[in-house]
């Protein structure tokens, strides 16, 4: 299938090349992921977009590869997830981390294995991850996802997104916005109507626009990294797609990475890679494609004949930074534009994807006229907190590799000579080199918060916005970065049980609850008992969404086990899957329960006393001082 010719349906009416709405309900600015995935979602729920991005969409930068399994059910409601599935790797042995001192076994101390951990769902971590949803997790580069990404939206919304477009200016009232746009091929300058702005822009102009500040630290740590074409396969490594350095002429510091990128292997037999070199490794003139091509090479332990076709650098920072503010009047950021951190759990994309379905329902809700504007405001009530997280959890996973090269015996006192010793010690046999692998093995295993996060990235949950909390408390374990819960509790993900006996669902093809949630409006999960009911409370309810019931009898035993109410009780869920409301039984009146309930949902829920985020930023801190700290003595 090309990329250029998805077969799809338009989702609006096509605009012409010179076109330009005298007034758009929504425009997007920046053409990447996040603003395409806005694009689409919009599109769906009937709200016209335009999309503006400053470049073409030739799209040369690998960047992030991890799509876990909530980012995966949003493109799986946009129509993408079967081709994503599709273009990555066809087998599941990928699923793993690896730490080497190097690719190339031409001395003894190169080519040698340090250790490696399971990774996103795969392994012992298979049914953890299936228990969490009915979407597996994907990998696909990004020079290869936001292609296709662009080849559905095109498809969708023909004529709609506009390369070579530059916004310069924007102004705002009661009404819209006035976005100024200028085309960087003619220089021709327009002013753009539109009632609601997303800026999905990597905070290029926007911040500055919106005069945006952040929360936490920037230019922690220098890295460059190479999209590169070149024959691997003398890799050791039959499996993992990603491994990290550790070695002796590295004194202790962090070296680099590697990763295959495909686009038909995904192994050591990769037809190309993505590989990150630590920035003091750059040694002579970085504008000199030598100095670019010595660092690989003294990474990777490459001859200097080895054929080495370099295709792109990136030359980029660490940091961990959150925006103050995701709402500036008419005007919204996503993805990059509201979080920046380090690829270290594979965090920031996925966040990104999951600003666009919050920020997405919200915006055609309201304009719709089926919910008031102040819905709009639980938009960063919900997801500041989330990136806070996830920056917080991004900075502390950086600082898990440096215990696995002290382990080995690696430090900046030590000469290389040591160090050979320190490798001959962890190869040898005995009660010494036993207990240093064993301390190898511990520091490598400490990478799980890492690599198995699944509670990071299936279980986050909203503390405040457009819900109403039943002051339960949270599910045991909530702190850890791997244990997952599935609950009912609002804020959360709706839990996912497959039903074999109900719902059009069978044994021989079961049907998840996850999918159950409608595509608009409200979902209420209820017991076959309390249906008729629930039904009848419903039909009196005053509200424009959809209010769709899902009843599921007592004998579904999955969904029995998490539902977590009774047989009267009910669960009510947005369209983003996340629980809005519950009661654990049937209440008095469930008319006037339901529509207390929604009215302040649609309101954006109550305002909390303190930031959620406020914690997390105090961590993005810490984190960042402990990583700029290890780079000042190493």
């Amino acid at each position: 299938m090309p990329l250029s010719a998805v077969d799809r349906p338009q989702l609006l009416p096509p605009l012409a090349p010179d076109e330009w709405p005298q007034e758009i309900p929504v425009i997007v600015v920046g053409g990447g992921p996040v603003g395409m995935s806005c694009a689409l979602l919009l599109a769906q729920r009937g709200v016209e977009v335009l999309l503006v991005e400053r470049r073409d969409f030739e799209f040369r930068l690998p960047r992030a590869h991890l799509l876990n399994v909530r980012t995966m059910e949003i493109f799986h409601t946009m129509g993408v997830a079967d081709d994503i599935y599709r273009m990555g790797p066809d087998h599941d042995r990928w699923h793993k981390v690896a730490w080497y001192t190097s690719v190339d076994a031409r001395t003894p101390y190169e080519g040698l294995k340090i250790g490696e951990v399971p990774a996103w769902g795969g392994g012992d971590d298979r049914e953890r991850y299936a228990q969490a949803s009915p979407r597996r997790y994907a990998n696909l580069p990004q020079i290869r996802l936001d292609p296709l990404i662009h080849a559905h939206a095109s498809a969708a919304l023909p004529g709609r997104l506009r390369g070579g477009q530059e916004v310069r200016g924007i102004g705002q009232d009661e009404h819209g916005v006035s976005v100024t746009i200028v085309d960087l091929e003619s220089g021709a300058i327009r002013e753009q109507r539109a009632k609601y702005a997303i800026f999905a822009d990597g905070g290029r102009t926007s911040n500055d626009l919106l005069e945006v500040e952040f929360d936490g630290v920037t230019a922690i740590r220098n890295v460059t990294t190479y999209h590169v074409s070149s024959d691997l396969s003398m890799w050791s490594e039959p499996d993992a797609i990603l491994a990290h350095f550790v070695h002796p002429s590295g004194h202790g510091r962090r070296m680099g990475t590697m990763q295959a990128i495909g686009p038909i292997n995904y192994s050591r037999d990769s037809e190309e890679w993505l590989v990150g070199v630590a920035g003091w490794m750059l040694e002579g003139d970085p504008e000199d494609h030598a100095t670019h091509d010595r660092a690989i090479r003294r990474l990777l332990n490459l001859a200097d004949d080895h054929p080495l076709e370099i295709h792109s650098i990136n030359a980029w920072t660490y940091n961990g930074a959150v925006a103050q503010k995701y709402r500036a009047g008419r005007a919204f950021l996503a993805g990059d534009a509201a979080h920046r951190h380090p690829p270290t759990g594979g965090l920031g994309l996925n966040g990104g994807i999951q600003d666009a379905a919050n920020l997405a329902w919200k915006l055609g809700a309201v304009l719709d006229g089926r919910a008031p504007e102040s819905l709009l405001d639980s938009y960063q009530q919900e997801r500041r907190p989330v990136a806070a997280y996830y920056t917080a959890h991004s900075l502390e996973n950086a600082n898990r590799h440096p215990p696995i090269a002290e382990a080995l015996g690696f430090s900046d006192a030590a000469t290389v000579e040591d160090e050979h010793r320190s490798l001959d010690v962890f190869l040898g046999t005995g009660p010494e080199p036993e207990a240093m692998r064993e301390r190898v093995r511990t520091a490598v295993a400490a990478n799980a918060f890492d690599f198995s996060q699944l509670n990071v990235e299936a279980g986050y949950h909203y503390s405040a916005g457009a819900l109403l909390p039943d002051n339960s408390p949270l599910p045991e374990g909530y702190e850890s970065p791997i244990v997952f819960q599935p609950v009912s509790r609002p804020g959360h993900h709706i839990p996912h049980a497959w039903l074999r006996r109900s719902n059009g669902g069978t044994e021989a093809d079961p049907v998840s609850t996850v999918d159950l949630v409608a595509h608009e409006g409200f979902t209420l999960f209820v017991g076959d008992e309390a249906s008729d009911t629930w039904r009848r409370a419903v039909d009196g309810v005053e509200t424009t969404l959809p209010i769709t019931v899902v009843s599921i009898p007592h004998s579904e035993d999955a969904w029995a086990a998490v539902r977590e109410v009774d047989s009267s009780g009910a669960i009510l869920v947005r369209p983003d899957w996340m629980v809005a409301w519950r009661v654990l039984e049937s209440p008095p009146d469930l008319r006037t329960a339901l529509q207390d309930a929604i009215d302040l949902i649609l309101r954006g829920g109550a305002r909390p006393a303190e930031d959620p985020a406020d914690p997390f930023v105090e961590r993005i801190r810490v984190a960042a001082e402990r990583i700029a700290g290890l780079e000042i003595r190493r």
